[in-house]
């Protein structure tokens, strides 16, 4: 391991137009669910000055009211503009829907590879600079909503570089945040502000020194933001979603999707099984992998990856592992009970910040201390 080394990820507010498609792909498949718990929903939003597009294949035994949806959910996210909404779906192919609920088992909607990460440098068990960066997105937006500074717009983002000695976070190298603003805001009085009510209170782990660059507003004005500045696509903001780009990722979007992809589904088990692993003190750090193939329950590849500082041999891990969690589709949705309308709460500042979601739980962290013959340490 490098003796210094400097570690950065980025958040975005509910209102940045990549995010806001998120949420509202995510809004759509959870109305869905609420009708139908078996719903099978792939939900593509792309946006533009004037223009919202749903598109996607959605079989359920409802299909909500999507234009409504959309309205209420960018209504939501701070913004008052009219919206042309276009809504163009179909159901699933047969040919995949035969795939994946054949007579005897339910198999992954799609191939793919996933990774859960964790790590204990953080009491979310995530990196410094996500935890970080998705505080200071989460501040700025409880600021505009409350009026602790007025003129802010819905539209923004953050960014946090850490300095790492010996694998510890020490300081913070640089911030950056930049924040959609009213016309007539002094951006003097948006600085100190932003300083004072977003960056004080984020940093309360590590706070900014005196050879932190703070960067506010760094390219000047930011009046116009949201869909009337840059165009939104749902499954945009990945490293934003997971783990700032810190650890793997295997290519699939997160939102719109229900827990038959293992794009998603996967993911939010590869997480939990991370989680729990450094919880119950097995290792500092873990990621783990997991590969699918279409039609298939099983996964074809499942490894552990404790980088050196598990208290046991990844090989060790890797058999609990498999003997321990289902890791098919149908086990992943009943372990972390993903039938349930539960998705667009957790589809903002990361989607393995929010303790409450059931993967984030760490109730199996004793059992595998036990199953691995180490008394439980932590979680």
């Amino acid at each position: 391991m490098r003796d210094k080394y400097i570690q950065t990820a980025e958040s975005v507010t509910e209102g940045h137009p990549d995010k806001l498609c998120d949420t509202i792909a995510d809004a759509v498949l959870d109305a869905c669910l609420y009708h139908d718990p078996h719903a099978r929903v792939a939900c593509e939003v792309m946006a533009t000055a004037g223009k919202i597009i749903v598109a996607g294949e959605i079989t359920a035994k409802k299909l909500p009211d999507i234009p409504a949806i959309v309205c209420q959910t960018v209504r939501e996210a701070g913004y008052h503009s009219s919206y042309e909404v276009e809504v163009i779906t179909h159901e699933q192919s047969s040919d995949i829907a035969g795939a994946v609920s054949n007579q005897y088992t339910l198999g992954a909607g799609d191939q793919g590879i996933v990774y859960g990460y964790a790590c204990n440098e953080t009491a979310l068990y995530l990196p410094m600079p996500v935890v970080l960066a998705n505080r200071l997105t989460l501040l700025l937006t409880n600021a505009r909503r409350t009026g602790t500074i007025r003129g802010l717009g819905p539209d923004g983002k953050a960014q946090v570089s850490v300095e790492y000695e010996g694998g510890v976070p020490k300081r913070i190298s640089a911030v950056v945040i930049s924040c959609q603003h009213d016309v007539l805001k002094d951006l003097d009085q948006l600085r100190r502000e932003v300083i004072r009510s977003v960056i004080t209170p984020a940093m309360r782990d590590l706070y900014p020194d005196e050879r932190t660059e703070i960067l506010i507003n760094p390219s000047g004005r930011f009046v116009h933001g949201g869909f009337e500045a840059d165009t939104g696509l749902t499954g945009r903001k990945l490293m934003v979603d997971t783990y700032g780009g810190i650890a793997p990722h295997g290519g699939g979007a997160l939102s719109g999707k229900d827990a038959t992809k293992v794009d998603r589904s996967g993911a939010y088990m590869a997480r939990y099984v991370a989680k729990n692993i450094v919880a119950a003190g097995l290792a500092d750090r873990c990621t783990v992998s997991l590969a699918y193939a279409i039609g298939r329950a099983e996964p074809v590849a499942v490894d552990i990856n404790t980088h050196w500082t598990g208290k046991c041999s990844d090989k060790v891990l890797e058999q609990v592992i498999r003997a321990g969690f289902d890791l098919t589709p149908s086990g992943m949705i009943e372990t972390l009970k993903l039938n349930d309308p539960i998705y667009a709460q957790f589809c903002n500042y990361g989607h393995f910040t929010h303790q409450d979601a059931p993967w984030e739980q760490t109730d199996c962290a004793a059992g595998l201390a036990d199953a691995c013959g180490l008394e439980k340490k932590c979680g």
